[in-house]
């Protein structure tokens, strides 16, 4: 069972991942978009969507999945799932930054610049950096 509930995991935060890295992507061209254009509101379509239907589910199967491994697995006592924990905390903070923007998007009150977008944009591909090598490497 291990074996497979390891490849969900997998699976999940491949999915996370690329809707956490597409998202702010997306967000950067909005900012471009005049409040109230059609483009304006395809842009608010897609935000909503991807996040409902691919980064929060792939966000709860993760932990959940995740969870399950560092209990079977009794990885909650080393140090390196302790830091990749950590990680796992500050990207889901982002997750929930990106849920924030896309209400501010949705109600025409996004304050926020592009250049903000792209910056965020980078976070979780140098989070998942760390989380990949804490966990393959097992450094401590």
């Amino acid at each position: 069972m291990y074996e497979w509930i390891k490849a969900l995991h997998i699976l999940a935060v491949i999915s996370w991942m690329a809707g956490m890295l597409y998202l702010p992507r997306l967000m950067v061209y909005h900012c471009a978009a005049e409040t109230g254009s059609a483009q304006s509101e395809t842009f608010k379509v897609m935000e909503w969507r991807l996040l409902k239907i691919i980064i929060n589910p792939a966000m709860i199967v993760t932990w959940l999945a995740g969870l399950w491994l560092a209990w079977q697995g009794g990885w909650y006592w080393s140090g390196w799932f302790h830091a990749k924990f950590a990680l796992v905390i500050l990207m889901s903070a982002i997750h929930g930054i990106l849920v924030r923007r896309v209400k501010d998007f949705a109600k025409d009150r996004n304050t926020r610049s592009a250049r903000y977008f792209r910056i965020l944009n980078e976070m979780p591909a140098v989070l998942m950096i760390g989380i990949v090598i804490l966990v393959v490497v097992k450094p401590f």
